[in-house]
């Protein structure tokens, strides 16, 4: 009897592809998808990807301001002034709060100023109220010099008007709303939301909510995956659980595909008899699998395919295979078809530790390892997560994970390792 033919991919090739190579099939094919856009209120603006670059539409600060209470002088006043050799000067104003300066200062003199005060005309410094001694009521005393532009903030030094507020492709943070609302803008230009469908797979599995009977389990992947993917902005559609029946899998898919910007299905992703993924990806075509199958524990069998530009994702059953597999693969998809132009590589290590015991791997693979994190004597510390792809639990205790390289056999004991950290 001949050895069964190898799954391929639409290149052709056979066997396990490696982490980096099957995202960038998949991100290459992404990036250049054109994103609709709409616009919204600035109050709605938070986490959403900008469509176009913002512009200010006018200097900020409008005008110089004091950023220390103080006096507004003349900088060529203080010169010389110190503790030993103090100078003078008239106090011939005040600067209100939410009002503009009336009058200018004259050389020898100066006006009281506080933090966000509106510089007077004529001034072009602020010394600060502690390096100050009041004489009377109309004359201070200054123990220290100041430079031209100390304690204070020019017109337009923040930005200036019709400089690039946030460039297109970038997702909206709290600070964010805090520099267009000081610009006066209160609406802009944002790629929509990508929809993303999920559905799970398998006669085994029954609601979360319901108790199983023998020989079934709840389903810990639809709402992991749902909870995943809204934490990466996406609005997510529930098709629930699916028959593993080609006949009731097929047409879900379809409708999940017209209805969604990507889709993705756990439990049908290895090489079984009663797995469809493969099966159902293949007869949708335009192009099919791009990857089945990449070298990594855990997470090894994803799908990975595309159907008139809509990818789809064959995910492990196993709720930490799953999760991996999101983390690597279908965040970096959603991020693309969100319109972020953050830089899309490998997911970046976020803090160094040291490993607290020796980890094996095998050669030719990337081994996902979890850890908890914990300080002792002010060194940060990893402890191996240890636990089946099933297990996740081994997820929830997790503080986040790191990678031994497929061309590494382990790691040793007191090793520092790279973490990225887990949301």
């Amino acid at each position: 009897m001949s050895a069964p033919d190898k799954t391929k991919d639409m290149l052709g090739r056979q066997g396990l592809t490696p982490v980096p190579e099957a995202l960038s099939l998949l991100t290459d094919r992404l990036q250049y998808i054109q994103r609709p856009s709409e616009r919204i209120f600035l109050d709605e603006a938070l986490d959403r990807i900008t469509a176009r670059d913002i512009l200010s539409p006018e200097d900020l600060p409008a005008q110089a301001r004091s950023t220390m209470d103080g006096f507004a002088v003349k900088a060529v006043d203080t010169f010389g002034a110190s503790q030993s050799m103090p100078c003078y000067l008239q106090l011939s104003g005040e600067v209100l709060m939410g009002e503009n300066p009336q009058g200018e200062v004259g050389q020898g003199h100066c006006f009281r100023i506080s933090t966000g005060g509106i510089l007077p005309a004529g001034s072009d410094a602020v010394i600060m109220l502690e390096h100050t001694i009041p004489v009377d009521d109309h004359m201070i005393e200054l123990v220290k010099s100041v430079g031209s532009g100390t304690n204070l903030i020019n017109k337009g030094e923040d930005i200036s008007k019709g400089s690039v507020a946030l460039g297109s492709g970038h997702r909206i943070r709290p600070q964010d709303l805090g520099l267009l609302a000081g610009l006066g803008i209160g609406e802009l230009d944002v790629y929509r939301q990508v929809k993303v469908g999920i559905l799970s797979t398998g006669d085994e599995i029954v609601h979360w909510s319901a108790t199983p009977p023998a020989g079934k389990i709840r389903d810990i992947n639809n709402i992991t995956l749902s909870g995943l993917a809204r934490r990466a902005g996406a609005q997510v559609i529930d098709y629930g659980i699916v028959s593993d029946r080609e006949e009731e899998f097929f047409p879900i898919i379809l409708k999940a595909i017209d209805d969604n910007d990507l889709v993705l299905f756990s439990g049908g992703s290895s090489v079984g008899v009663r797995d469809l993924g493969e099966k159902v990806i293949e007869r949708l075509g335009n192009p099919g699998i791009l990857v089945h199958g990449v070298t990594l524990k855990p997470g090894k069998p994803i799908i990975i395919g595309l159907h008139n530009n809509k990818p789809l994702f064959g995910l492990p059953g196993h709720p930490v295979s799953a999760m991996v597999c999101f983390e690597l693969f279908v965040q970096p998809a959603i991020e693309l078809l969100s319109g972020n132009k953050k830089d899309q590589k490998f997911p970046q290590p976020t803090v160094k530790a040291i490993l607290e015991r020796n980890i094996n791997s095998a050669a030719g693979r990337l081994d996902l390892v979890r850890v908890c994190l914990h300080k002792v004597n002010g060194v940060l510390l990893a402890q191996p997560v240890l636990g089946k792809s099933g297990s996740i639990s081994t997820m929830s205790r997790a503080h986040g994970y790191f990678f031994i390289d497929e061309s590494s056999q382990g790691l040793e004991k007191n090793s520092e390792v790279s973490v990225h950290l887990l949301q």
